[in-house]
């Protein structure tokens, strides 16, 4: 039929995590939010012809495109520029999303205050008072003339001081406390907290202004609020630390500008947070000479954390004989991995470890995931059944399959070099591996039962 206009069909949406239904439920189905769905009109379909604009730059060679708009700043935080790729570039918009009180807003205040020594910087907290701020300020020795702060959540009123201030960087704790009067919803909501990234991210662009929001986690941990949001930003960084250790960790999850696999190290003190640029002592029990007092049930293996070699000790203790239900307890491990490391030492090994109580953990906080470490894990058991300790300057790497052969790992060869940095002078490693002996004495191991008995021999 012709002549009859269309009407635009009426949905509704989830606020909680934008979900879409045809029609109004309780409950959201994706996100079990009750409640949550809100109507808004769908667009009727068919297609639009779309009118020809004027262009707002002509289109240019790309060998004609200035570099100089586009290369990196440096903060001033070492282990943050690393992460990011060098430092902050004009334009960005960098997402950092991590646990209530993990230390963002400190991280951040640190990166303001060192930024203000070069340029001038807005803070606009949503979550705290102007005075909360100035007080941590003054605890981490961040207070700066050319540090400005504001307590604002709306983002007209950002947009009024960014015209007063005029700032070489933006930094905004956080987007979820953020509203703007051009969008529905309640604050920290799929709709506003879209709407207020799109137009900081144009902000940014249009400026050469770079951004820093704070973004806030689920219980999951994955990022709040929209998935688009991560889409929108440049770079998106994980900000990770247990909050029983002082160990803190950026991780770059995305990263247009430079690798998105790199990780820094920080230390949460009471006057601030401080880089660690060797933090391998955070993961060792004993670290340099007095790693010659080993006890049996330890061992240490090289991890990768994205890019970053790092040296870790995993500890073991077995204890008891003949218990009908004996427990096993893992803290920094994979407790799936443990479980299986324990049955192939029983049935390829002959180590009894079924009727007796196994407690397995790393050094520092530490979380270590990776298959590299599991002939480390397995000497380590081994050495606190048999009561017998490994050589202080031992390394091990591999990983261990359910036939109980040792299989190849990695970048060995990085792993060596950051071991033999830091004294080690031999190294248990996979066969075939192909590595240099840089220094160190390397014996090649391909059967878990050969290592295993060494350790019976000596």
């Amino acid at each position: 039929m012709t002549g009859r206009s269309r009407t635009p069909r009426v949905g509704y949406r989830c606020a909680e995590c934008g979900h879409q239904a045809a029609q109004w439920v309780g409950r959201c189905p994706a996100c079990q939010a009750w409640g949550s769905l809100e109507q808004h009109a769908a667009p009727a379909r068919g297609t639009k012809r779309v009118a020809a604009g004027a262009p707002s730059t002509p289109a240019r060679r790309i060998g004609e495109v200035e570099l100089d708009t586009a290369r990196a700043r440096p903060t001033g935080v070492e282990e943050l520029d690393r992460v990011l790729g060098g430092g902050l570039v004009p334009g960005a918009v960098v997402l950092l999303a991590g646990e209530p009180g993990v230390g963002k807003s400190t991280l951040l205040l640190e990166v303001a205050a060192k930024t203000a020594a070069r340029g001038r910087v807005l803070y606009v907290t949503g979550e705290e008072s102007a005075g909360q701020v100035r007080l941590r300020a003054e605890r981490t020795r961040a207070v700066h003339d050319e540090l400005y702060l504001a307590a604002e959540s709306d983002l007209g009123a950002i947009l009024g001081h960014l015209d007063t201030v005029k700032p070489d960087l933006l930094v905004v704790d956080s987007v979820q406390t953020m509203t703007t009067a051009d969008a529905e919803g309640t604050t920290g909501g799929v709709t506003q907290v879209r709407a207020v990234t799109v137009a900081l991210t144009a902000l940014a662009k249009e400026r050469g202004l770079p951004v820093i929001l704070v973004g806030h986690v689920t219980k999951d941990g994955s990022i709040a609020g929209p998935r688009v949001l991560e889409h929108l930003v440049d770079v998106v960084l994980s900000f990770e630390g247990d909050k029983h250790s002082t160990l803190r960790m950026v991780r770059g999850v995305k990263n247009r500008f430079g690798p998105a696999d790199e990780v820094g190290c920080f230390e949460l003190r009471d006057e601030g947070i401080v880089g660690l640029p060797d933090p391998s002592g955070l993961f060792l029990a004993r670290f340099g000479a007095s790693r010659e007092a080993v006890v049996p049930g330890t061992a240490v293996t090289v991890v990768m954390d994205g890019r970053r070699p790092l040296l870790a000790e995993v500890q073991a203790l077995v204890a008891g004989k003949d218990i009908a239900s004996p427990r096993r307890a893992v803290s920094g491990l994979d407790s799936a991995r443990v479980a299986m490391l324990l049955a192939v030492l029983e049935r390829r090994a002959g180590i009894r470890l079924h009727d007796a109580e196994v407690f397995t953990a790393t050094v520092g906080g530490m979380r270590v995931l990776e298959p590299a470490a599991d002939l480390a894990l397995a000497l380590a058991i081994t050495s606190a059944k048999r009561d017998l300790a490994l050589p202080p300057d031992l390394v091990v790497l591999g990983e261990i399959g359910l036939a109980g052969e040792v299989r190849r790992v990695s970048g060995v060869q990085r792993r060596l070099a950051e071991a033999a940095r830091l004294g080690f002078t031999r190294a248990l490693v996979p066969p075939d591996c192909g590595v240099k002996p840089n220094g160190m004495r390397i014996q090649e191991v391909g059967d878990v039962a050969l290592v295993l008995d060494s350790i019976r021999a000596r």
